[in-house]
């Protein structure tokens, strides 16, 4: 089955630092880039996935900032795909899915940032479009959210997306068992 790897938003915002500082995202973009790696030794298809704010009142992403830009974890080399997009799901007014079909990638592993927004989003959009997911659960990170008068921590955040995801959506596994199992699988 081909793959492609899709690295979402693994932008500097999102870092110490950030305009949008995510809990653990240091931890993630190193798991992150050890999928890179992998992907990059079976030279397999890779996407790099990157939000830039369009909206007025943005705060984060906004164009020509550093902020704006891929994490250097995960920097993409020349001949990658990169993809830029305006909204949290990545397929949604890019060429995304044609840049796939043509490839024919049949399956995709995904990771980035934020687990509740935007890769929540591209899963849910990558299996409605057929293609078979794997989430690799610990190269995402999130944030607190707040609802009401109650903060909700990101690590609740985070395996509540998760677990919803797992089964139908995608299956959700850690980066480990992902080379685990596909490090001599993938073609």
């Amino acid at each position: 089955m081909k793959t492609a790897l899709l690295l979402v938003d693994i932008q500097n915002d999102y870092f110490p630092h950030g305009k949008m500082e995510l809990r653990n995202p240091v931890e993630a973009s190193e798991y992150a880039s050890q999928l890179l790696q992998l992907f990059r030794t079976k030279d397999e298809p890779i996407f790099h996935i990157q939000h830039v704010a369009i909206k007025d009142d943005a705060t984060f992403f906004l164009p020509n900032t550093e902020g704006v830009h891929i994490h250097e974890s995960v920097r993409p080399l020349r001949e990658e795909t990169v993809i830029l997009k305006h909204y949290p799901n990545s397929f949604r007014e890019t060429d995304l899915l044609e840049q796939l079909q043509r490839l024919d990638i049949e399956h995709v592993v995904i990771c980035g940032m934020m687990t509740h927004m935007c890769i929540d989003a591209t899963v849910r959009a990558a299996f409605d479009f057929g293609f078979p997911c794997t989430v690799i659960h610990d190269a995402c990170a999130t944030k607190d959210l707040s609802f009401k008068n109650a903060t909700i921590p990101a690590v609740y955040i985070h395996n509540t997306i998760l677990a919803s995801l797992n089964g139908v959506y995608a299956t959700v596994m850690s980066t480990e068992e992902f080379v685990a199992t596909k490090k001599h699988s993938l073609q």
